[in-house]
């Protein structure tokens, strides 16, 4: 039955009030595979009597029909709710419950062992005050004990509860226990966490869940839920500075203008002095404005709409400050990742990153360095795989209002998305800026591109070559170059294998290096076009996230994408250099086409079938279509100029 039900007859409202009343804990379950997560908080929903006749009766049923107890209880089922779940006897997805007892409320969130939803776990951890890490008593510290243990430390979470289950099929012996307390003491101290509470309980059989074991007297500390209704929970960001990030300007007419948002830290009132970040604009409040009216104060978890006595600028992802402790901006920053996708992090390749109310474009460098989780190692790393942590320099495309994330959890987080796929790949917490980059500044010239590409006679572009190896890519640029240069254009052409040669001699052809690769080149293209020239770029360049990168390095009109379109098949067969079959007979790994993807374009601005074009062919569309698009004039010579044979 349920709790409220208890109050019928009563006085039902004074129950209402002292609910509203009680603080509110959020903890999670953590730990490996089959640990009995699920069937401990079943368990705290049983004994808390947060349970309908009807879920109980389900309950009753589906335990004799799918449970792992011989038809008694399987208290896993009330938090196992998928399907997949119950067949694998596994958690998929993070189960969120709430119940409540006389001295407190709970929101538990159950969150999955298997080492695949690694990324569920620090999506429950991400909002917790406390981490409940589970060890089975059979099989002691895990390689995935360490890995939540790490991840929740990472993610700010100090109270730390190890529960050693299962402790039934031990026969409650005092060693284990022990020799499992002290594992992963060890462990913990490495990680910084010296104050942890260990508990020896059994979640199916109820032994220090509720109540003391009668079978395990030697214990002598508290039973779980005894902890758990007592250990302080604090309110982290609600003595510091105010802090409200815009999520909305809420402008329903032309006599109001708000601005909406969470409370982070602190407090506000109407009079206090604001500065809104980055423009550094000050103002002060007027109204602190909700739905059942306005406040006289506000704090910390409150959301709100603000109106200021000022007409300032403030836009969506800015953040209203207290205006004598203004957040620091920057567009760099030393972070700490989880990747959380199975295709791994890729430095130089642009991602979005979404903080807060904002999301904007960014770029990763090569990790510092990775953790191993067993053992706290810094290990060297050129990338970050599933599930692997990282530290790795972020660098955005404009700055933004931060805090480190060891001060205020919102303003210091971010997650990671591919910007194709829209799939969040990854979750980042800012350790802090790097001075660079308050050091680092545009310098004015007097000389720009344009008064460049005035004094050449030409419109700067950027004539960008895909298609796989043999396609014909750079003996069509070589024939565009040549027929662009007899007509007096300034040009120079960037050849896939002779910059290898060159400035990117030190990379190899891992996704991670090709990455790189064309970062650089498009960077030099840039430079290039700044420069007033036309520039011919002939790379295979695989991926479309790197050709949108070089596409967005220039102006919109600049970059034009010539997608060489040859069938495998036919390239193969060409082989001019031996390439393919080296790589068909191992000798060259990641070759393009072969064991390595290659991603057509989609909407280029010219498609050449090298099947019906000669070479000679495709260079003439190349030009036509320039001098069609107004690029070129228009006495481009069709054919090869002498000189040049």
């Amino acid at each position: 039955m349920s709790r409220f039900i208890e109050f019928q007859g009563g006085d039902v409202e004074a129950y209402l009030r002292s609910q509203e009343d009680k603080d509110l804990l959020r903890f999670i379950t953590c730990g490996s595979v089959d640990d009995g997560k699920s069937t401990l908080i079943g368990r705290l929903l049983y004994e808390a009597k947060m349970l309908f006749e009807d879920q109980l009766s389900a309950l009753e049923a589906d335990s004799k029909r799918v449970g792992t107890q011989g038809g008694a209880l399987d208290f896993a089922l009330l938090v196992d709710g998928l399907s997949a779940e119950r067949e694998q006897g596994i958690t998929i997805d993070v189960a969120y419950r709430a119940f409540t007892t006389d001295k407190r409320k709970f929101i538990v969130a159950d969150t999955p062992g298997h080492e695949q939803y690694t990324r569920n776990m620090a999506t429950g951890a991400s909002t917790a005050d406390l981490a409940i890490i589970l060890i089975d008593a059979r099989k002691g510290v895990l390689t995935q004990t360490r890995r939540h243990s790490f991840i929740a430390t990472l993610l700010g979470i100090r109270n730390v509860v190890v529960a050693v289950n299962k402790m039934d099929l031990m026969d409650y012996r005092r060693d284990v226990f022990e020799a499992i307390e002290e594992d992963y003491r060890a462990f913990a101290k490495n990680l910084g966490l010296e104050d942890f509470t260990c508990i020896p309980l059994s979640a199916l059989k109820g032994d220090n869940v509720i109540d003391p074991s009668e079978v395990m007297p030697w214990y002598h500390g508290p039973t779980l839920m005894a902890h758990l209704e007592s250990v302080p929970v604090g309110n982290e960001t609600g003595d510091g500075a105010f802090r409200l990030p815009v999520q909305w300007v809420n402008r329903p007419n032309q006599a109001f203008r708000g601005f909406s948002g969470s409370i982070v830290e602190g407090r506000v009132k109407p009079g206090d002095e604001i500065r809104a970040v980055p423009s550094g604009r000050t103002s002060k409040v007027e109204r602190i404005v909700t739905y059942d009216g306005d406040l006289d104060k506000a704090i910390s978890g409150q959301s709100v709409t603000i109106t200021l006595k000022d007409e300032i600028d403030i836009s969506r992802g800015d953040v209203i400050c207290a205006a004598n402790s203004p957040l620091a901006v920057a567009d760099k920053f030393e972070t700490r990742i989880l990747w959380m996708n199975d295709e791994e992090m890729l430095p130089g390749r642009p991602y979005l990153i979404k903080a807060g109310p904002l999301t904007i474009p960014g770029m990763f460098e090569a990790p510092k360095y990775k953790v191993n989780v067993n053992t706290l190692e810094h290990v060297a790393a050129k990338t970050l795989s599933l599930n692997e942590i990282g530290v790795v320099n972020l660098d955005l495309d404009r700055a933004i209002a931060f805090a480190p994330y060891g001060e205020n959890r919102h303003l210091g987080s971010f997650i990671i998305v591919d910007r194709f796929t829209n799939n969040t790949v990854g979750m980042g917490l800012i350790n802090f800026a790097l001075r660079r980059a308050a050091n680092i500044h545009w310098q004015a010239m007097d000389v720009n591109k344009a008064s460049r590409a005035a004094k050449a006679g030409q419109k700067p572009t950027v004539l960008w070559f895909t298609g796989l190896s043999g396609s014909g890519k750079s003996t069509i640029a070589n024939l565009v170059e040549k027929r662009l240069h007899a007509a007096g254009h300034m040009t120079y052409l960037l050849d896939g294998d002779n910059v290898r040669h060159g400035l990117n001699k030190d990379l190899g052809f891992t996704d991670a290096d090709r990455v790189e690769n064309i970062r650089r080149v498009a960077e030099v293209a840039r430079l290039m076009v700044d420069s007033g020239l036309i520039v011919l770029v002939s790379f295979i360049s695989p991926f479309r996230s790197e050709r949108l990168m070089a596409r967005e390095l220039v102006e919109g009109d600049e970059f034009v994408e010539i997608f060489v379109d040859t069938p495998l098949s036919v390239a193969e067969a060409r082989d001019v250099k031996g390439l393919y079959a080296k790589a068909r007979r191992g000798e060259i790994k990641n070759f393009t086409g072969i064991d390595s993807d290659y991603e057509a374009p989609e909407r280029p601005e010219l498609r050449l079938d090298t099947t019906t074009l000669s070479p000679e062919e495709a260079a003439q569309e190349i030009i036509a279509h320039l001098t069609q698009a107004g690029r070129l004039t228009p006495d481009i010579p069709v054919t090869d100029p002498p000189g040049f044979q």
